[in-house]
């Protein structure tokens, strides 16, 4: 009989989970460049510089920083095209479902390119949390705006610390579309709506002063009426409307009054999202819209600087090439504004 070797098999090393080790990512970024561009803040009814200077924001959405990464435009040289639009400020959409899958410091490495690449162009950045739906119940329009309270919460506890004393990024857009979907999304007023970002507001200013937030109208973002009677109760922030030709019927201006604009007259507003579909709905809407905006006091970013998310700007990614919209709004933002005054 043969004797066989009885080699023993090594045992596996065990791996540890230490959990116990593992912690939020809120640390500030440090950046040597974070205080180059002067400070935004508010006062009255305006954004101003660190003068007190009136501020009017004209700018440009970009695309998910995950999805342009992930097609291969991710560059500074993309930034250099979004400047050259015109652009003073840069709206970077971050939706929960590409939040999630990067993980929180990949994604926050993208978000520091971003800034980085702004900051050298001379553009402030305003960062969304980029959801469509019902916060307070939990549905959503579509799959990748699915989040929830925590994680919208604990997504602005990160954003705060991290961007603490950062110049560059102005603005955190709170939730960029609340809307019920007529019912179909359940129910939400706007008190509960005004609660949610209140104590959003509260764990931003935690850890954060500085940057402004920004909140949204109710119906897609586009309806600030109730600011009559229920604004936010916090200082230092901003509103957010976006009024794309759909929302109302012409003529335009008077409705434009009646559920957004007044609210310009006490508080600084923002529209984060605007543009047209194709050049006959533009030519009169274009107009119209920017003036409105503008005699007003408003800031405007244009939705989308990217060929596949319309209202798109640009045609291609190889060429750049502007479609009507970008070319309408890339020229309205080489005009000179009309002097804002300081009230």
């Amino acid at each position: 009989m043969t004797a066989v070797s009885q080699t023993a098999s090594p045992t596996p090393e065990k791996k540890v989970n230490d959990w116990w080790h593992k912690a939020y990512l809120t640390q500030p970024l440090n950046s040597p460049d974070g205080k180059k561009l002067p400070l935004v803040s508010v006062r009255g009814n305006r954004f101003v510089d660190s003068d007190g200077k009136p501020l009017l924001f004209r700018g440009v959405n970009i695309a998910d920083p995950d999805k342009i990464e992930s097609e291969g435009h991710w560059s500074k040289e993309f930034f250099v095209k979004v400047k050259e639009t015109g652009a003073t400020v840069v709206r970077i959409p971050v939706h929960p479902v590409a939040w999630r899958g990067r993980g929180t410091a990949n994604y926050l490495a993208l978000l520091d390119q971003a800034v980085q690449w702004c900051t050298d162009l001379g553009m402030y950045v305003d960062i969304d949390w980029h959801s469509i739906g019902n916060l307070k119940q939990g549905m959503f329009q579509d799959p990748m705006y699915e989040t929830s309270l925590s994680e919208t919460y604990n997504f602005w506890r990160t954003m705060a610390a991290h961007f603490n004393g950062n110049h560059t990024v102005a603005f955190f857009e709170l939730f960029n579309e609340p809307t019920l979907f007529g019912g179909q999304l359940g129910n939400m007023t706007w008190d509960e709506w005004r609660q949610i970002n209140e104590d959003t507001i509260s764990i931003i200013r935690a850890r954060n002063r500085e940057t402004i937030p920004l909140v949204a109208g109710l119906d897609w973002a586009y309806d600030l009426a109730p600011l009559r009677d229920s604004p936010i109760r916090a200082e230092h922030i901003g509103y957010v409307t976006h009024p794309y030709p759909n929302k109302r019927s012409q003529p335009w201006p008077p409705k434009w009054e009646e559920d957004f604009g007044f609210a310009a007259g006490r508080y600084p507003v923002i529209a984060t999202e605007l543009g047209f579909g194709s050049k006959e709905e533009g030519a009169e809407y274009g107009a119209e819209i920017t003036h409105y905006l503008e005699s007003r006091g408003i800031s405007w970013v244009v939705w989308c600087f990217d060929p596949e998310w319309g209202p798109s700007m640009i045609s291609s990614w190889d060429t750049y090439e502007l479609t009507p919209e970008g070319k309408f709004f890339t020229d309205a933002m080489h005009k000179d504004p009309a002097p804002l005054s300081q009230r």
